[in-house]
């Protein structure tokens, strides 16, 4: 949504908002001319009628529910109702545009391509969800041909784009409040693929081969057969080192400073969709060499007492796994992109959703149990009922179930969580905060600490 409004803002809309809380997103917005109301009310909508003589538009996002009195108010006034989907399909359909889909890995590799068209004088607009390190913001207004866009599958909005190229970087059964299985999220995607003039996906996942025919296909296991793919030669914890082919014939190397397989994969996406519109393979070989991460994707925070702290928006089981492989890569390789080598992994992760936590409760204890040592939050409800029997003290029982040895302990808040976090952890740790709900606070949190703050320690049994 913020990048939306900055985007629009930057190309002479007017435009309004609302957010109760305040940070440096809301900083630029207003500096880009962006009103910003800190209460969602019926009066925030008189305010803005009242200061135009045309009739403004209300933008949603699924988020914003019937109940909502701004929307109330919206609707009882007659305004028309946008979702942000119609706004960024209307931004879509305006230029030529390339959509990334997919269950994981979709915010890394949109981030990672407009920042290569960037950096390779190609001035994309991007609207992307997560802060994009080389542009400080989740949103850019560019000159050039292309726009970049995040297409999320969370609600099925993505069907209404229209793509020049659609990507998809893998399938995997997530967001049950909407899908009830993975023919649903299946027959979803298909669709978008569908709308686009061209689809290029990830040959990797076996959802893909079988439901899928694109005219490309990425690989980071194999060369041929495959129209891109990048086998590493090197893989270590402050990076990767691959020979990158096109069509089965050897083009180059890439030095991937991003560690993990999963992100070697992401790059490797990027690197096929630069080339697809024609970005010489050197200049990628140059700007890929200097790439980062988006926010809260493996976002080093800072380092508290001896501690690396880094924050990740990892919510799903393979996304844990994922980002714990990697983050023991750095322990054992003795190599790492933070500023000193960790000793020792302690994964926080709060649960996101009851849904999410219900159907995956097994696979989120099968890839926790892989720290060191564990301290889980208080589940973040996203706004869902809860559902009896399904919270961290069961996801806790469940690990323990699998790993007697792995020591678990469980928060009731995130005050306590804090305390026990600085009471378990040590110096050298890397403090490892997974999860989409509030638990990317924890860095805060720590700094306003004191030793007297003490909480009692829940251990799982």
């Amino acid at each position: 949504m913020s990048a939306l409004a900055g985007i629009l803002a930057q190309r002479g809309f007017s435009v309004s908002g609302s957010d109760s809380r305040d940070n440096a997103v809301l900083t630029q917005l207003r500096q880009l001319g962006v009103r910003v109301f800190r209460q969602q009310s019926a009066s925030t909508v008189a305010a803005i009628c009242s200061g135009t003589s045309t009739s403004p538009a209300v933008v949603i996002s699924s988020a914003v529910p019937e109940t909502n009195p701004e929307l109330r108010a919206a609707r009882q006034a007659g305004l028309s109702i946008w979702h942000r989907a119609d706004v960024l399909a209307a931004l879509m359909n305006a230029q030529p545009s390339i959509a990334v889909a997919g269950s994981h890995g979709k915010t890394t590799t949109s981030s990672l391509i407009a920042t290569l068209l960037a950096a390779t004088h190609h001035d994309p607009t991007a609207v992307i969800g997560g802060i994009v390190p080389a542009f400080g913001s989740n949103g850019r207004n560019g000159d050039g041909r292309l726009l970049v866009a995040e297409a999320d599958e969370s609600d099925g909005s993505l069907v209404k784009f229209r793509a020049e190229l659609g990507l998809i970087t893998n399938l995997e059964l997530d967001h049950t409040d909407y899908y009830p299985n993975l023919d649903a999220l299946i027959g979803t995607m298909q669709r978008f693929s569908r709308q686009c003039r061209q689809l290029l996906a990830n040959h990797d996942c076996p959802v893909l081969r079988r439901h899928f025919k694109p005219q490309h296909w990425w690989s980071t296991q194999q060369s041929e057969g495959v129209a891109f793919a990048s086998l590493a030669r090197q893989s270590r914890g402050d990076g990767t080192e691959a020979e990158f082919y096109e069509q089965g014939q050897r083009v180059g190397t890439l030095q991937v400073p991003l560690p993990g397989l999963h992100n070697l994969s992401n790059v490797t996406a990027a690197v096929a969709a630069c080339r697809l519109e024609g970005v010489s393979f050197a200049e990628l070989q140059q700007a890929v060499a200097r790439l980062q991460a988006p926010g809260r994707r493996f976002d080093y925070r800072g380092t508290w007492e001896g501690r690396l702290v880094v924050d990740d928006y990892a919510h799903h089981p393979s996304e844990v796994a994922a980002t714990l492989a990697m983050a023991r890569l750095m322990v054992s390789s003795g190599r790492s992109p933070l500023p000193q080598t960790p000793k020792r992994l302690l994964g926080i992760f709060q649960p996101h959703r009851y849904s999410r936590t219900a159907e995956f409760l097994a696979g989120f204890a099968q890839a926790l149990s892989t720290a060191d040592a564990l301290v889980l939050a208080p589940l973040y409800s996203a706004g869902e009922q809860p559902i009896q029997g399904i919270g961290s003290p069961a996801l806790a029982r469940e690990i323990a179930r699998l790993n007697p040895q792995l020591a678990v302990a469980v928060a009731d808040s995130n005050d306590e969580l804090t305390a026990l976090v600085a009471e378990l952890s040590r110096p050298g740790d890397l403090v490892l905060a997974m999860g989409a709900g509030d638990i990317n606070g924890l860095w805060d949190r720590l700094n306003r600490f004191q030793p007297g703050d003490e909480a009692p320690v829940l251990l799982a049994a």
